[in-house]
């Protein structure tokens, strides 16, 4: 009889009998709705010796609700390296240790990256137990193209290393994948569409929950849409399109000026265009040369 088959006969909410091979197992676990947790998962979290995981309140109310009850303890970006030594030793002890985050897939804009690396320098098998995935849920939905696409994470919280951030991104012909927290969700649309152009998107919010929403618009009618709302709430998946093979170089250009004359105000010409150069990212004596044009445009 395979592994695979044993497990699935554990009595439920008990430890199962099977020994599991030693190692790490990255369990993927539900983005909202319990019920979106794969019978594999199940039955790991149900025999794995200890379980470390982003939120031990979460994850225990999870294992409560799928009646499982195993050793939980925490595992943060505060306490990482700690951590990283403690499982290390654990897993050289011959212990099979499994790592889910609140929601999704461990790794993903969630801690866990130096402890899979770790793992794998070490010799100790890493298992990936696979399952919900925000952005991966969110593009199937969205009706934009799926066949490539880039997935960000979170963009930088301050506007200037956002803006950068998005800037490096403009060209790719690929779908953008983003998550985002709702307090800048409206920041992060404009500087999106001042950027990229109006191009068509998709706001994903609480996905598999109660209050699912999913809102497919250019990104001028979605800074609509949400600068009319009082509050916003959830976790929010969003979502460019690709270019379009538009020309974006005049609207670049555009931005570049508008900073410059902006930092020209307060700075000499050396110092404004080094500013500029920075924050966009690029060569310092292109924007200086512009900057020089500008200043002798507004002297005449």
């Amino acid at each position: 009889m395979s592994e695979d088959r044993k497990l699935s006969l554990r009595s439920k909410g008990s430890k199962s009998d099977v020994r599991l091979t030693a190692g790490l197992y990255l369990v993927a676990t539900p983005i909202g709705n319990a019920r979106d947790i794969t019978l594999r998962a199940l039955d790991i979290l149900a025999s794995v010796d200890k379980i470390y995981a982003e939120d031990t309140r979460v994850s225990a109310k999870l294992l409560a609700i799928h009646a499982l009850s195993r050793p939980l303890h925490s595992y943060r970006e505060h306490n990482a390296q700690t951590a990283d030594l403690k499982i290390l030793e654990e897993l050289g002890r011959g212990l099979s240790i499994a790592l889910i985050s609140d929601a999704g897939s461990p790794l993903i804009s969630d801690p866990g990256q130096s402890l899979v690396e770790s793992a794998g320098d070490n010799g100790f098998k890493v298992f990936p137990i696979p399952g919900p995935s925000a952005a991966v849920a969110a593009l199937t939905a969205s009706g934009l193209p799926a066949t490539q696409f880039f997935f960000a994470g979170f963009l930088p919280p301050k506007e200037n290393e956002r803006r950068r951030a998005i800037r490096e991104l403009a060209a790719i012909p690929s779908t953008l994948i983003f998550y985002e927290a709702p307090s800048r969700l409206l920041e992060t649309l404009k500087d999106l569409q001042a950027i990229l152009g109006d191009r068509q998107s998709v706001i994903a919010r609480e996905l598999t929950k109660l209050h699912e929403e999913i809102l497919r618009r250019p990104l001028a009618a979605l800074i609509a849409e949400y600068e009319q709302r009082a509050q916003v709430r959830g976790e929010i998946v969003i979502l460019v399109a690709p270019p379009a093979g538009e020309n974006t170089t005049a609207a670049d250009e555009d931005e570049i000026d508008q900073m410059l004359l902006r930092y020209l105000q307060t700075h000499p010409v050396k110092e404004a265009a080094a500013i500029v150069a920075a924050e966009m990212g690029l060569p310092r004596r292109t924007v200086y040369a512009r900057a020089l044009v500008l200043k002798k445009s507004n002297e005449s």
